[in-house]
């Protein structure tokens, strides 16, 4: 059996001689929450389209569970959940309503699962109000439970807390935590709430004008971006000694014209005193650290990300 649930393989989609993605390739093991990045335009929801089966692409080859066949994949494709932008819902019925057509026109066996979808995103106690009557956030959620019904293995979601409150927010990112560590469900989830990604990814695929331009997991961004206290001082010729004999601080680095950092979770005023014993100066001290929407931003040369 396959450790990858996807394995994408030079993907190019052109529309109009546009060519939307760029012979683009990711790799999304079983087990995986996956933080698909990217700005507006860049190709994101083209690439779910064409993993979900709605858009063919030009060239290049999907895998899913290990099957590359056409007719293996379109069976292949019914252990997948997906929310691709707003959801598609028939607004005079219920929530409840709109998850029994779905279990009828699926297939999907059973009584149990309407209730305990509703459940899972919290809208089991809106019995009688009809759709068109939802916040937006409410139709969110929804969408998700749509994409739930069938408890799939890989769950693809496209903007999934859009129009969320930070409540909602908060209870779809503990929802998705849970189906990940209790029900092992992989999930490729793009957002443009980057923050929210940080929270929940062991992965991340940056792509930009329809190439992906890096893969990264969750602990190398943490190397790469963890937080630091900076420090300007006047002189850095003997601050290891200070910082080590005396302080016992062995996680920085000293860089040129006198700037310091201290990876160490560390007290700056403590800092600030053992070097002015020494009389060194300290001119400026800051908590510092890229977040997710920094590391993007450098990434793809400045532009603002969604």
């Amino acid at each position: 059996m396959s450790e990858y649930v996807i394995k994408a393989s030079n993907i190019t989609k052109i529309y109009k001689k546009h060519k939307v993605l760029d012979d683009l390739s990711i790799n999304i093991k079983k087990g995986d929450i996956y933080g698909f990045v990217g700005k507006n335009g860049a190709g994101k929801t083209t690439m779910i389209r064409v993993l979900t089966g709605l858009v063919i692409q030009n060239e290049g080859q999907v895998e899913l569970f290990g099957c590359s066949e056409e007719k293996d994949i379109i069976k292949e494709r019914s252990r997948i959940g997906a929310l691709i932008e707003a959801p598609a819902l028939y607004l005079n019925m219920t929530a409840k309503e709109n998850l029994e057509l779905i279990k009828i026109q699926r297939g999907i066996p059973g009584t149990k699962c309407i209730d305990e979808t509703l459940r899972l995103v919290g809208l089991r106690d809106i019995k009688k109000k009809k759709t068109k009557n939802f916040s937006l956030g409410m139709k969110q959620r929804l969408g998700i439970a749509m994409a739930l019904l069938s408890d799939p293995e890989l769950l693809i979601l496209d903007e999934p807390i859009n129009g969320l409150d930070p409540i909602g927010i908060k209870e779809i990112r503990e929802l998705l935590i849970k189906l990940n560590k209790e029900r092992g469900t992989t999930i490729f989830i793009s957002s443009h709430i980057l923050s929210e990604l940080t929270q929940i990814c062991n992965r991340y695929g940056f792509i930009n004008d329809g190439k992906l331009i890096e893969e990264i997991t969750a602990g190398e961004f943490s190397d790469k971006c963890r937080s630091y206290l900076h420090l300007k001082i006047s002189d850095s010729s003997d601050v290891s000694i200070i910082l080590e004999n005396e302080l016992g601080i062995k996680d920085y680095e000293v860089f040129p014209d006198n700037i310091l950092r201290v990876y160490d979770e560390f007290d700056g005023e403590k800092i600030t005193l053992a070097l002015a014993k020494h009389n060194i100066g300290v001119k400026e001290v800051m908590q510092m650290g890229e977040s997710l929407e920094d590391y993007f931003t450098k990434l793809v040369g400045g532009a603002d990300n969604e």
